[in-house]
């Protein structure tokens, strides 16, 4: 098979600092999941389960697992993000019924909390296989080139954040795809959480939230749990 030749698909692309999982701490509402999730699969393809202690946060990769403070009563409980949300202004995390009980705000139906990121995801790891070497001569599809440029830069405004990955090949080909469908700016963040590099990826640039709909309006047709962002 002929390897293909991309170029110019990093047009765009914002490579920014790294942060460390210590350095996440985030301090907003916090709310719970209703009933009617019951089963119903999240963002992370796994099904919702209310007696779980997971969570729903709008950026920290699936996986990571949160210390979630009660800043009224003190109490804590740590919980693993499996879904994206909250999508109410001010909402920072939406917990399982569980995880609500044990910060005891059920009667109030939100409360202000304290994140605190204390572990990421383990990184995939590949069962060994003779294919992981290259086989000289062999007729083994090869997979295509990309040429990347980039350059450093601080975009302002809003965005539209359509994935995050571990694999740097996974968040090259989606901004492929994004460059090639939308002609927008694409962005890509990387955040490094013990010691594993994430990469967040962002289409668009707009000046307010009013023209940042009309990207999320383009872009979640494909991308369903696709979501606004500040820059």
């Amino acid at each position: 098979m002929i390897k293909k030749a991309i170029a110019g698909i990093f047009i765009g692309v914002v490579l920014t600092g790294p942060l460390q999982a210590q350095q996440f701490r985030q301090t907003g509402l916090a709310s719970f999941y209703a009933d009617k999730f019951e089963g119903r699969l999240t963002a992370s393809g796994e099904k919702f389960r209310q007696n779980k202690l997971t969570a729903a946060h709008k950026t920290l990769p699936f996986g990571t697992l949160v210390r979630v403070k009660n800043l009224e009563n003190g109490k804590e409980v740590t919980v693993r993000i499996n879904d994206r949300g909250p999508f109410v202004e001010g909402r920072i995390i939406d917990l399982s019924k569980s995880a609500a009980r044990k910060l005891d705000f059920i009667q109030q139906g939100v409360v202000r909390v304290e994140l605190v990121a204390i572990s990421s995801p383990e990184p995939e790891k590949k069962p060994y296989s003779t294919l992981d070497k290259p086989v000289a001569g062999s007729d083994l599809p090869a997979e295509p080139y990309y040429l990347v440029t980039a350059s450093k830069r601080q975009p302002s405004g809003y965005g539209v954040q359509v994935g995050s990955f571990t694999e740097s090949a996974n968040m090259i080909a989606l901004t492929d795809r994004l460059s090639r469908r939308y002609k927008l700016p694409v962005f890509v963040q990387t955040t490094t959480i013990q010691g594993v590099k994430y990469y967040k990826v962002v289409v668009g640039k707009a000046k307010n939230r009013a023209k940042a709909e009309k990207i999320l309006d383009r872009v979640k047709t494909a991308y369903p749990d696709c979501f606004i962002i500040k820059y």
